[in-house]
C-alpha cells in the first residue's frame, strides 16, 4: 500500500470494538456512514457485521489508524466484491469526530485505490454516496470518479427525502494521472 502521511491501515483488533461500539450507536456517524436508517446499533450487531467482514469472502476491512499514536479514528475497506468481475464497492468512515474534516478520508482514499487497483487487481471500483454528503462527493470526484446514475428520493430523513448517487472508478482512469487527483 502507499505511504500515507498521518494515517496507516492495519486489521481491527479486539480492543478497537470498545470505538466501533460507540461510532456504530451514534447516528450522525451512520446518517453519513450508509445509506440504511441510522438506528444505533447494539454490541451484538455491531459484533456480527464485523464478523461476517471477516468470514465472508465478498469483503475487506481495515482500521485507520494515526501514525503518531496508533489510535483508531475509522474504518475503509471494501464490501459486495465480485472478484471474477473484479469489482468492489468502497467505503470509509471517519469515526472519530474530533478529526473529521481534516484530511484523513483523503489519505483513506488514496489507499484504497491503490490497494484495490493494484494489489486487489480491481477492473472497477464503485461506491455509493447520499446528497447531502457533500465534502465527500467532492472528494471522490477530485480522484476520478464518475456520476453514474442517481436512485432519487431513495433515503428518507427526518421526514425529508434525499438522493442516492451512484460512482464508478476504472482502473485505467485511475491510473491516467493518479497523482495529481488526490493532493
Amino acid at each position: 500500500m502507499i505511504n500515507a502521511k498521518k494515517i496507516y491501515f492495519s486489521i481491527i483488533e479486539k480492543e478497537d470494538m470498545h470505538y466501533l461500539y460507540q461510532w456504530f450507536s451514534d447516528t450522525n456517524f451512520l446518517k453519513y456512514y450508509d445509506y440504511v436508517p441510522p438506528v444505533p446499533q447494539s454490541k451484538d450487531e455491531v459484533n456480527q457485521t464485523f464478523n461476517d467482514y471477516e468470514t465472508k469472502d465478498e469483503s475487506v476491512v481495515f482500521a485507520i489508524r494515526l501514525k503518531s499514536d496508533n489510535k483508531i479514528i475509522g474504518i475503509a475497506g471494501f464490501d459486495d466484491m465480485v472478484k471474477s468481475n473484479k469489482v468492489a464497492t468502497l467505503f470509509i468512515g471517519i469515526g472519530d469526530k474530533e478529526l473529521r474534516g481534516k484530511g484523513y478520508g483523503n489519505e483513506s482514499l488514496k489507499i484504497l485505490l491503490d490497494y484495490g487497483f493494484n494489489d486487489m487487481d480491481f477492473y472497477r471500483i464503485q461506491l455509493n454516496v447520499l446528497e447531502f454528503n457533500t465534502s465527500a462527493i467532492k472528494l471522490y470526484e477530485r480522484a476520478g470518479f464518475k456520476r453514474e446514475g442517481v436512485f432519487r428520493d431513495f433515503v428518507l430523513r427526518n421526514n425529508q427525502r434525499y438522493d442516492m448517487f451512484l460512482y464508478g472508478l476504472l482502473k485505467h482512469e485511475y491510473n491516467f494521472n493518479n497523482e495529481n487527483r488526490l493532493k
